[in-house]
C-alpha cells in the first residue's frame, strides 16, 4: 500500500481505476429466451438493460443483420464497485491469469445466476449464465474517445497485465491462479 501512496503523491495520472462493469447475457438463436435474459439483468443490477442486436449477416452461425442476440448492463460509479464485489464472491474471489488481456482489462463468466450470493431461483426466469467485463484505466484515456483530436494513449500509459493484475489483487483482494 505504501507503494501505490507513493505513486499517487507522485503523479496522479498514473493511478488506475475501474472505469465500468459491463454484464452481458448472450442467448445465439434461443430468441423466445431474450425476455428472460432482459428480466436477469435487470434483476441482478437494478438498471435497465439494452438488448444487442447483429451488426452484420453471418451465414455460418444462421445470423442476419438486425437479430436481437442478447442483453447487456452497462455499470458505472458506485453500482460498479457493489456489483463486482457481490459477483467476485460468487467466485471465491479468484481469477484465472488467463481472463486478463493486454490492456489490462479482464472478464469472467458466470454459469449460473444461483451461485450469487442472496439469489434465488425463479421458475420464470430459469438457469442462465452470463459474462462480466470489466474495463481498467488511467486518468486521460478519454482523449483516445473524444471526437476532436483523438489521439493514441502513449505505451508508458497504457495498462499491462502485471499492473492490472497487481491492480485488482490490492483493491479488490482478489486471488489471481
Amino acid at each position: 500500500m505504501a507503494e501505490k501512496n507513493k505513486t499517487t503523491q507522485e503523479n496522479p495520472m498514473r493511478d488506475i481505476k475501474i472505469s465500468k462493469v459491463v454484464l452481458n447475457i448472450g442467448m445465439g438463436n434461443n430468441i423466445q429466451d431474450i425476455d428472460k435474459a432482459y428480466t436477469l439483468a435487470e434483476r441482478l443490477t437494478g438498471k435497465k438493460p439494452i438488448k444487442t442486436v447483429a451488426t452484420r449477416k453471418a451465414k455460418t452461425f444462421k445470423v442476419s443483420k438486425g437479430r436481437i442476440l442478447g442483453v447487456k448492463v452497462t455499470l458505472r460509479g458506485a453500482d460498479k464497485i457493489e456489483f463486482l464485489k457481490k459477483v467476485l464472491i460468487a467466485k471465491e474471489n479468484r481469477i484465472k491469469q488467463s481472463n486478463f488481456d493486454d490492456e489490462g482489462n479482464f472478464s469472467f463468466g458466470m454459469k449460473e445466476y444461483l451461485d450469487i450470493p442472496g439469489e434465488k431461483y425463479d421458475s420464470a426466469i430459469g438457469i442462465l449464465g452470463f459474462n462480466i467485463n470489466v474495463k481498467l484505466e488511467r486518468a486521460g484515456y478519454r482523449i483516445k474517445r473524444r471526437k476532436i483530436q483523438k489521439q493514441r494513449i502513449p505505451k508508458k500509459h497504457r495498462i499491462g497485465k502485471e499492473e492490472a493484475k497487481n491492480f485488482i489483487k490490492d483493491t479488490l483482494g482478489i486471488q489471481i491462479l
